[in-house]
């Protein structure tokens, strides 16, 4: 095996491991926090998704976070002449990036409106501001959570048929119409 794909091995297993740590995020927060918080009261809720927003930005989140869209599109670029995993990787990418746009585009937004909204305690109308925040923001994280979820699919799927073709001939993708297993040209 050569280094460049050694390389794009390390590419293709690091962006699927940062994809799955995304769409792992968004989908316990649909099927876990937001359904507990739902049982909160109101200035509770706020103050629960007041602090999750501000402790969310670290370091470790927006590695995995930004690494996922990054190590795809690398991913995407490098594979692009490669018909075994070209579409399988390029769907990933699409996918991820509409998960990314949809983060930065929607839930940031609402979650900036919600810090602005101030200390719980003193918000006069605590249900308006809720109720301004809680339902878009939950109907969009499960959207996220399925693109990404699909991205994560699809990197398996390419990270599967590129073993694959690594196990039938080493150091070499199969041509176009080439099957996995035939003998190239001149050998």
């Amino acid at each position: 095996m050569t280094s460049s794909q050694r390389f794009d091995g390390f590419v293709m297993g690091a962006a699927t491991v940062a994809v799955g740590l995304a769409a792992g995020s968004f989908y316990v927060f649909g099927c876990a926090v937001m359904p507990a918080l739902a049982r909160s009261d109101d200035r509770t809720y706020i103050e629960v998704m007041q602090n999750i927003n501000d402790v969310i930005q670290n370091p470790v989140f927006f590695l995995s976070f930004v690494g996922a869209l990054l190590l795809t599109g690398v991913l995407a670029w490098r594979t692009r002449r490669e018909r075994a995993l070209r579409t399988w990787v390029w769907v990933a990418f699409a996918a991820y990036v509409a998960a990314f746009v949809l983060t930065s585009g929607v839930n940031v937004p609402l979650n900036d409106a919600l810090a602005r909204a101030g200390d719980p305690a003193r918000i006069a109308d605590p249900a308006r501001v809720r109720a301004d925040f809680e339902g878009p923001w939950v109907a969009w994280n499960v959207v996220r959570a399925v693109l990404c979820t699909v991205s994560l699919g699809c990197l398996a799927r390419a990270l599967a048929v590129w073993a694959r073709t690594r196990a039938a001939r080493p150091g070499h993708f199969p041509r176009v119409g080439q099957p996995a297993g035939a003998a190239r040209p001149g050998r």
